[in-house]
């Protein structure tokens, strides 16, 4: 067809000026141009026949078989206009009509045709773009879908929302659910409900017995593990039965199963409540291909969610058990200090002749255990009528003058009154002031710590500490701490002042200081003995967060670290090149089921040690969860290097399992991962080599696939086997990113 004949003709100021036979011409294909599909142009045609020819016949009929459609062959006057689909127009003139009449039906003809395969053209341009946008959707939907498999977070509600949008890009699918079912406790559990209607939802988190929903639509879809598509009424006569619908009934229902394996372990669900949306046979096959991709989406979450709830778990553990250990020690510590401060207010007792000196001396002591910046010792004199200060530090007041008991009323004459500790602050100073036990004092302090010096069970003075800031404030703590340090210097008080008992107080005091001593040394050796086990139960503890419990191999976390310091590596310096391997036992669930978990756990111990067998002393292998293993190979910098590895492991794990007293066959799948620069992180090297050893599971397992995203030619007829030992590897590279269902 030439291309100017499928364009529509708009006359020049020539043609208008042409003869009334060519003007009419041209206002006969404008208006067939003007027409959009075949039945208007056939409208237009006749039309346009019956007016320039009156009481020509026209008569459309179908060619049959065989039959040559020419374009237009005429019979003595008769025409035959060749329509799309082997349909024709036979346009029979009147009797009589002239030559001029018939160059006009035929230049009808003519015209008709020209715009006919316009039109066929035209409608097949639009199906191909139309189908194109379909498949650029599901495309992004795909790519959507496997973003949610790898995000991070244990949260699965953002993933339900995007799932559902993700679906809403397919079809309307404002009212979406997702429902998890288990074939063996016989529940159910809708995990993600969004409805515009229906305002009783359950509960993400409960799980329902199977039987609440008998019969509805939703129990059909997880027992019979087909999809089901239309009204209540219409799947009710599908099904050949009644349905029983929970809830507001929706006026057109669509629900897919999902599957693991050729199990059924869920469905998802769109309805539509009003007449405007109703789903056709293309959203169901569109749901039924995206459904096995969310059900994908959804185990790798799951999966990841679990393993981040168990390391948050013993992360949170070994947490409590640091917390706990350092309380500890810092206890240990301040029993140290204590022990420190008391050893050398002892020292200071024997070695202090001057008491000057020694009170500056405990003075400093004290300081190291509590805040003391303004202190004062004071001492009753012997007939106890007068009160001496015989040292003191103080910020704000200089006047320690001796007084007589009797002539005041302050907070230190009201500690050797009672005889026991105070520990007050304004408000509490107060009160004592309005009840007339104290006078104010005049330094306005914020609070005031004394205890009693006893000497000889006798109140002979009161060690005072006291705080004119609101950033010190003295506790319970601190007035046990003191009071029992000022039994210690009210000790080497009486020692000094009863310098006839000097020599007994003196050796009481060394044996005590001696026993002190040897208790420190006990107590020092215990806490070193407890710190190396504490050390011991530590490293051991991180020993088991990075390593598997079942087979001792290094686990997820400690494979993906090492990947990520191999992947910095190699961004360092593109020769220090590696590999990942990710494996996938064949059929383990099967020998699980059959056998027993007990058989399984040793096959996988056993299948770790094969694994690791077949690797080099600086390769690391590494158990991801279930039957999934891992390897990173250091060196390898191309596909043959891998592919020599991954047969290896094949071959290894090909050759039977003797456990329990027989034999156990499994094989392996196994996607390879080349490090390359446009690798960011270790979770898209890894997801590759995931993605790669689905496209192994996908060509019949038992064999290794290289992960490329390069296009590649189909693969030949002798792909796929899994090359021996010693041969030349045959890598099979999918085009991981652009998989079609």
């Amino acid at each position: 067809m030439s291309p100017g004949l499928s364009q529509r003709y708009e006359p020049d100021e020539r043609s208008r000026q042409a003869t009334p036979a060519v003007a009419a011409g041209l206002r006969d294909s404008a208006i067939l141009w003007a027409t959009h599909d075949l039945d208007g142009l056939l409208a237009a045609v006749i039309a346009l026949i019956q007016a320039r020819v009156p009481g020509t016949h026209v008569e459309r009929r179908h060619l049959p078989e065989g039959l040559p459609a020419t374009a237009i062959a005429s019979r003595h006057s008769t025409l035959q206009i060749a329509l799309p689909g082997r349909e024709v127009l036979i346009v029979t003139p009147p009797s009589g009509n002239d030559d001029g009449d018939h160059a006009v039906l035929r230049a009808l003809a003519e015209l008709t045709e020209i715009r006919a395969a316009g039109l066929v053209e035209t409608a097949a341009l639009h199906d191909s773009i139309t189908h194109l946008d379909r498949s650029e959707r599901l495309q992004r939907a795909l790519y959507a879908i496997a973003d949610q498999a790898s995000a991070a977070g244990t949260d699965l509600a953002p993933m339900f929302q995007a799932l559902q949008r993700i679906v809403g890009s397919l079809m309307y699918a404002e009212n979406f659910y997702i429902a998890l079912y288990d074939r063996e406790q016989a529940w159910v559990r809708f995990a993600y409900y969004a409805d515009t209607v229906d305002t009783e939802l359950p509960a993400p988190a409960d799980t329902l017995p199977l039987a609440t929903i008998a019969n509805g639509p939703t129990w059909h879809v997880l027992r019979g593990g087909r999809a089901l598509r239309g009204s209540m009424e219409d799947i009710g006569r599908q099904l050949g039965q009644p349905l029983h619908g929970v809830g507001v009934l929706p006026r057109d229902w669509l629900g897919v199963p999902l599957f693991r394996e050729d199990e059924v372990v869920g469905c998802v669900v769109v309805q539509s409540y009003t007449e405007t949306h109703h789903y056709d046979a293309e959203d169901q096959s569109l749901l039924t291909f995206v459904a096995q991709h969310i059900q994908t989406a959804l185990d790798r979450r799951l999966a990841h969610a679990e393993l981040e709830r168990r390391v948050q778990a013993r992360t949170t553990d070994l947490s409590n058990a640091n917390h706990v250990l350092l309380r500890e020690v810092e206890e240990r510590q301040r029993g140290e200090r204590l022990q420190a401060a008391l050893f050398h207010i002892a020292e200071l007792a024997g070695t202090t002749d001057a008491i000057e000196d020694f009170y500056a001396s405990a003075h400093r002591v004290i300081g190291d255990l509590l805040y003391a910046r303004n202190f004062y010792i004071a001492l009753l004199s012997d007939d106890g009528a007068r009160l001496s200060f015989p040292y003191w530090a103080d910020e704000r007041n200089s006047d320690f003058a001796p007084r007589r008991l009797s002539a005041a009323h302050g907070m230190t004459e009201y500690v050797l009154r009672k005889g026991a500790p105070l520990l007050v602050d304004e408000p509490e100073i107060a009160r004592l002031h309005a009840d007339g036990a104290v006078t104010l004092p005049g330094n306005g302090a914020v609070c005031w710590l004394g205890v009693p010096l006893v000497c000889d069970e006798r109140t002979a003075g009161v060690l005072v500490v006291q705080s004119y800031s609101r950033e010190h404030h003295y506790s319970l703590h601190d007035q046990e701490l003191l009071t029992f340090v000022s039994y210690h210097i009210a000790n080497a008080l009486a020692r000094i002042r009863a310098k006839q008992s000097l020599q007994r107080t003196l050796a009481q005091l060394e044996a005590r200081v001696e026993a002190r001593t040897r208790e420190l040394a006990v107590a020092n050796r215990e806490l070193r003995i407890e710190i190396d086990q504490r050390e011991r139960i530590e490293a051991r503890l991180q020993h088991d967060a990075l390593h598997d419990a079942l087979t001792g191999l290094p686990n997820r976390a400690f494979f993906l670290q090492s990947l990520r310091q191999a992947l910095d590596g190699y961004h360092d310096d593109a020769h220090q090149a590696f590999a990942v391997l990710f494996m996938d036992l064949d059929r383990f669930k099967g020998i699980n089921d059959s056998e027993g978990h007990g058989i399984g756990d040793e096959l996988l111990v056993q299948a770790g040690t094969r694994i690791r067998a077949c690797l080099k002393n600086e390769d690391i292998v590494a158990r991801l969860g279930g039957d999934e293993f891992a390897a990173l190979l250091d060196g390898i910098d191309d596909a043959a290097g891998a592919g020599r590895v991954a047969a290896r492991i094949v071959e290894a794990l090909n050759a039977p399992f003797r456990l329990a007293g027989k034999d156990l066959f499994t094989s392996v799948s196994i996607g390879v991962a080349l490090a390359a620069p446009r690798y960011e992180t270790s979770a898209e090297l890894l997801r590759d080599a995931d993605s790669a050893m689905y496209g192994a599971k996908a060509d019949g397992r038992q064999r290794w696939v290289v992960f490329d995203d390069r296009p590649r030619s189909p693969p030949g007829p002798s792909d796929g086997q899994s090359p021996g030992p010693d041969a030349p590897p045959t890598p099979r590279e999918p085009r991981a990113r652009q998989w079609r269902p």
